[in-house]
């Protein structure tokens, strides 16, 4: 990565960050106008002591809950490296045996949803600060490390004979609600200056069918057709990414980057929400295995999916100064946010359209990726740097043109990778921002 006296600032909107991880702890946001423990709000921003960021899940300074470390057993960490070997078709039949099993226990999918959520913003962080020696991450903890599913008597209390339409008008309301959030966080950011926001998190068509059908069931009195099902699930999608465009209008100057999802669909047909959002200053990433294949659990789509980056077996940072190796969208997308810091550390002045142009403009094509993504590519790390410098001195459509001719394709490393889905059911969906 490129050596600069300039900073970026990224935000990283997850489930929390262990802020005293020793591999973090330096690259750690800190606020310059508050005072800690002091009952002011020096900065007058509404927050409190955000010393470090701000969690919006309980509404305090309090980036992760402690009182999990230690907590969970020895099966969480090992289904991680299972999954990883189980995508590559390189388990035993005892160790496929096992992961079968094991997704089929009730009190372990708990646990293990637990402990996804518990680790997954600190290995976000650590992926999208990783080689940088100048940019900070600011934490905002969105998602709750417990997160209850609606319960059929709370999905609606409004009068049962009003048909789809109010099935759609309790639907609206659940976006609203959502998106208000995620615009007042937004609101947060651009309050303190974040050039690069990484979302590893969404509502995919599946967890919205989830939602869309307790929702009707509770006006209906009973389950939905699945036409009226996906009727309602689309509505409800469309009601999230309208209702998100003024997540990214309200914080213009800042790219948002986001993870195009775990379900191994077509984000053109299926929607997710907030990678579906279409605006300039967001850029939606799908998952490779190193250079060599788009993850077999990875969402893509040729119009709604701008990126791809490795996401399969990446290691990074947990909570209490651990590592794991996880798989996911979730990986990939803190991998071009850290590279869209990088950008920023080297040209301050690039808008967040400049940046996706720079970003998109610079991949490397591959034949895996045509027809399945916007740009057809993989992001270059050192092309796109490359550009960045360039455009110091041109336009970024002549640095982007000069950086092609500069620097060369990154190279391919060997591996094995599944060519289908047969192990979706072992990848963990993106958590959701739902909290009922």
């Amino acid at each position: 990565m490129a050596q600069s006296l300039l900073a970026a600032t990224i935000g990283v909107v997850d489930s929390g960050t262990d802020i005293k991880h020793k591999d973090l702890a330096e690259f750690i946001w800190v606020n310059p106008i508050e005072i800690d423990n002091n009952n002011r709000d020096e900065d007058r921003n509404g927050y409190q002591d955000d010393i470090n960021g701000w969690n919006f899940a309980e509404n305090n300074k309090n980036l992760i809950e402690y009182k999990y470390l230690g907590t969970f057993s020895a099966d969480v960490y090992k289904f991680f490296e299972l999954q990883f070997l189980a995508m590559l078709g390189s388990t035993t039949p005892e160790q496929l045996e096992w992961l079968r099993a094991k997704v089929q226990e009730e009190a372990f999918i708990k646990e293990l949803s637990i402990f996804g959520n518990f680790v997954h913003g600190t290995h976000v962080a650590g992926i999208s600060i990783n080689g940088l020696t100048n940019s900070k991450v600011i934490s905002v903890k969105l998602i709750p490390t417990e997160v209850n599913l609606p319960k059929q008597e709370e999905a609606t209390s409004m009068n049962k004979g009003l048909g789809m339409n109010l099935v759609k008008t309790a639907l609206n309301q659940l976006a609203k609600s959502q998106m208000t959030t995620m615009v007042v966080i937004a609101s947060y950011l651009k309050g303190h200056k974040v050039d690069v926001v990484n979302g590893s998190f969404g509502t995919g068509y599946s967890q919205a069918a989830m939602i869309a059908g307790v929702v009707f069931k509770g006006i209906f009195w009973r389950e939905a057709k699945q036409e009226e099902l996906h009727e309602a699930t689309m509505h409800f999608m469309g009601a999230l990414l309208e209702q998100g465009k003024l997540m990214l209008q309200e914080a213009p100057d800042t790219l948002f980057v986001f993870a195009a999802g775990n379900d191994g669909s077509n984000n053109d047909d299926f929607p997710i929400s907030p990678a579906n959002i279409v605006e300039e200053n967001r850029i939606s990433v799908a998952a490779t295995y190193k250079r060599l294949a788009l993850a077999p659990f990875s969402n893509y789509g040729q119009e709604m999916v701008d990126v791809a980056a490795p996401g399969m077996g990446i290691h990074s940072t947990i909570p209490g100064d651990e590592y794991i190796v996880i798989s996911g969208t979730s990986q990939a997308a803190p991998y071009v946010t850290r590279v869209a810091a990088g950008l920023k550390e080297i040209n301050p002045a690039l808008k967040p359209a400049e940046l996706k142009k720079i970003l998109m403009g610079t991949v490397d094509k591959k034949d895996f990726l045509a027809g399945k993504i916007k740009s057809g590519g993989m992001i270059n790390d050192e092309r796109a740097m490359e550009a960045a410098k360039l455009s110091l001195s041109n336009t970024i459509e002549e640095a982007v043109k000069l950086s092609l001719a500069a620097v060369a394709d990154l190279p391919v490393e060997k591996g094995l990778v599944k060519k289908d889905n047969l192990f979706l059911d072992f990848v963990l969906p993106l958590p959701s921002m739902f909290k009922f």
